[in-house]
């Protein structure tokens, strides 16, 4: 089976491990400010800081923004659940947008949302494209409304020559899954030095300095072995993202022209990073997406729904008055369609071929 992630690991991660295990420092020490100044050196901005998942980074971004109870986040409707578990764990309302065909947030439909209560935006970059972030900040025009970016899935993408994470309050995540892992773990960016600082109060129990306490915090920090396979990986970063993307143009190249099948695309001025390579099979295909997907995963290679819902369309978001009895048809329709195949840079020539070979067949 052709897996849909295959998380590179080496020598090198080996080596920094064993590194820090023989150091005696597990938390919080110089192996975590070497991976975030690496995070930095790919976003631009003035801070990085790191944490245990990408979660915890929407979370403390929204409390450093102050965000709470009686405030709304405007998110898009389509995307991982973190991003709504931030919001209302945050005890605020979502204010849900639809999304375009580019599987992001519609910025036409975000000055629409916009209340009196509004307190942040949230677009996601869903896959490793980043949301048309000019569009977003226009429709903001100014207002005092924080932009925290979901950028868990777009390390090293772009818009319009900025970097995700860049616009406002980055949030990253390196599950085990990412285009750069560190089994678990998260970065926040941003160019503001209160929020920076803020930040890293929050996430040391609300301690900068120990034993002094300045306000309620959290555990969110990154281990010492977490950062060591981050540092590893980001030492082939140029590597990474170059093997997604020529991988993601060889299957559009081989994927062309099959009927019902939507091929995923790069805006211009818009840099995708392919964290995912998502198709859409649409109502008018051969078969369902639901039998297509058999077929490809019989035919050996691995493809997944990411994700199967609209966010708020699970109950025990339907119960919460804060969601509601939501309704966006653009992302229910994109959540009944979608299949991300294997883009990942351990695959082979021949890897390309059987991908492309299963989905022409499931589709034939």
């Amino acid at each position: 089976m052709i897996p849909i992630s295959a998380p590179m690991l080496g020598l090198e991660e080996e080596e920094l491990v064993l590194e820090v295990l023989r150091s005696g420092r597990l938390v919080q020490g110089p192996m975590v400010e070497r991976f975030e100044e690496a995070v930095r050196g790919v976003t631009g901005t003035a801070h990085a800081v790191a944490v245990d998942n990408g979660t915890n980074a929407l979370m403390l971004s929204l409390r450093a923004a102050d965000v709470g109870a009686g405030d709304e986040v405007i998110v898009p409707a389509f995307t991982f659940v973190a991003t709504l578990n931030a919001v209302l764990l945050a005890g605020a309302t979502p204010r849900f947008v639809d999304v375009g065909e580019d599987f992001c947030m519609d910025p036409s439909a975000v000055a629409g949302a916009i209340s009196s209560a509004t307190r942040a935006v949230m677009p996601v970059h869903v896959f490793g494209l980043p949301a048309d972030m000019a569009a977003v900040e226009a429709a903001i025009d100014g207002r005092e409304i924080a932009i925290v970016e979901d950028a868990a899935q777009a390390l090293g993408a772009a818009s319009d020559g900025r970097a995700a994470g860049s616009f406002g309050l980055g949030c990253f995540s390196f599950y085990a899954t990412k285009n750069v892992t560190t089994g678990e773990g998260g970065v926040i960016t941003t160019d503001d030095d209160r929020l920076a600082h803020r930040l890293r109060v929050l996430r040391n129990q609300g301690q900068l300095t120990r034993y002094d306490y300045e306000e309620p915090g959290f555990n969110a920090r990154m281990t010492e072995l977490q950062a060591a396979v981050g540092v590893a990986q980001m030492q082939r970063f140029e590597a990474i993202v170059k093997a997604r993307r020529e991988n993601a143009a060889a299957l559009t190249e081989r994927l062309a022209g099959i009927e019902g099948l939507t091929l995923p695309t790069e805006p211009v001025g818009r840099d995708h990073v392919w964290h995912q390579y998502t198709v859409r099979v649409a109502p008018g295909a051969s078969r369902s997406r639901d039998e297509a997907v058999e077929k490809i995963r019989a035919a050996g290679v691995d493809a997944g729904v990411y994700y199967p819902r609209a966010v708020y369309d699970y109950g025990c978001f339907r119960r919460d008055p804060r969601v509601g009895d939501v309704r966006m048809p653009a992302a229910e329709a994109i959540a009944r369609e979608v299949v991300s195949l294997p883009v990942h840079p351990s695959l082979s020539e021949a890897d390309i071929e059987s991908i492309a070979r299963a989905v022409r067949g499931a589709l034939a």
